[in-house]
């Protein structure tokens, strides 16, 4: 691919807040997006823009007594748009954002900081009952259902004296009938735990070595198909979930990616071969996967195993020198992206050429 062809990420906007921001996520269906963090002052804060003739609008800022560290639409109508969030004390909260000074759905889900959130059978993605799950540095992973109160209807956490573990990035998937439901739970200490919430069963484990940053399906609403698992020295692996071995699980490929940790993985919703990294060093790298000619083997004993594809580097670039603490593209506008960086500023990104490839 020559240069001239390559898709290229241009900033398109750029935006210094006076907060350190942790989240952002596209509003769906507007071109709003929320950004969410915290003041020095230790108080949370939601702010909501909007992208006005190349510029950013601030329409809303909402100010909480805790800070906020993730949030989610996953689990809401299109037409409520509800925004689902994690705090320091281990609050989750659904808010409506026209009217967001008491919350619509509240519970104390964890004793300590909601690291990581994600939400499904919202926004027409997903089959069956909306749901959101966190997951904590106290060691659980828990999914919610907003419509009932108080209790969790999953709760998986570590069995009697063995070691809890910071759960650092969560994500749902197999979500491709009214049955049939994934979360994957990723750890400080580099595991990877897969629950399969039809069966209130764990179906798979594997540890990758350094903390678990990200974990994203390719997409949520289908058969499993692909998981990419990010870590702290700047790798990521690819996992073909299609094909589960009884012993050797599923097949990998793992690529070293930047030169520091990778915070952060993002699929391009209109298409599930590519893939956005965030790292340390305030880069961001855009991949692609490419599948094998044939995506399982039979082993020695004539048993199923997958065989993993493989990557390129399609473009990278360097936005800041803090990390990039989260990432999101737009579900409506193939290209459009946004991204938020601990040099608190927050990015309009656009991605060109993407429909070339």
């Amino acid at each position: 691919m020559s240069a001239f062809e390559k898709p290229q990420i241009i900033a398109h906007i750029q935006k210094g807040l006076n907060y350190t921001v942790f989240d952002c996520k596209w509003v769906p269906c507007s071109a709003k997006f929320v950004t969410m963090g915290n003041f020095a002052r230790g108080t949370g804060v939601i702010q909501l823009y909007e992208i006005q003739h190349g510029d950013l609008k601030l329409l809303r800022e909402i100010e909480k007594a805790k800070p906020i560290k993730c949030g989610t639409f996953g689990a809401t109508s299109l037409q409520q748009r509800y925004l689902a969030t994690g705090d320091f004390d281990g609050n989750l909260h659904i808010w409506n954002l026209e009217a967001p000074e008491i919350p619509v759905y509240s519970v104390k889900g964890h004793k300590e900081i909601i690291n990581t959130i994600d939400g499904i059978g919202g926004l027409g993605i997903g089959e069956g009952a909306p749901e959101i799950v966190t997951g904590s540095r106290d060691g659980t992973v828990k999914v919610w259902d907003p419509r009932q109160k108080d209790d969790p209807v999953a709760n998986m956490e570590p069995v009697q004296g063995e070691n809890k573990r910071d759960c650092w990035t969560v994500a749902f998937g197999n979500a491709y009938n009214q049955e049939e439901r994934v979360v994957c739970a990723g750890y400080d200490n580099g595991d990877i735990k897969l629950f399969d919430l039809r069966n209130m069963s764990l179906r798979w484990e594997t540890n990758i070595k350094n903390g678990v940053c990200s974990l994203e399906f390719d997409r949520k609403d289908i058969s499993m198909n692909k998981l990419v698992a990010t870590s702290l020295e700047g790798k990521f692996h690819v996992f073909d979930m299609r094909t589960q071995h009884p012993t050797k699980g599923f097949a990998s490929v793992s690529e070293k990616a930047h030169k520091s940790t990778v915070w952060q993985v993002r699929h391009l919703p209109q298409n599930r071969e590519l893939f956005l990294t965030a790292g340390g060093a305030g880069s961001l790298h855009l991949w692609k996967y490419e599948y094998p000619v044939q995506r399982s083997k039979k082993d020695s004993e004539g048993v199923e195993m997958g065989v993993a594809g493989s990557v390129s580097l399609l473009q990278n670039v360097t936005l800041s020198t803090q990390p990039i603490s989260s990432l999101d593209w737009s579900p409506d506008k193939r290209g459009l992206c946004i991204c938020s960086s601990f040099d608190q500023t927050v990015r309009v990104l656009i991605v060109t050429k993407l429909q070339t490839i």
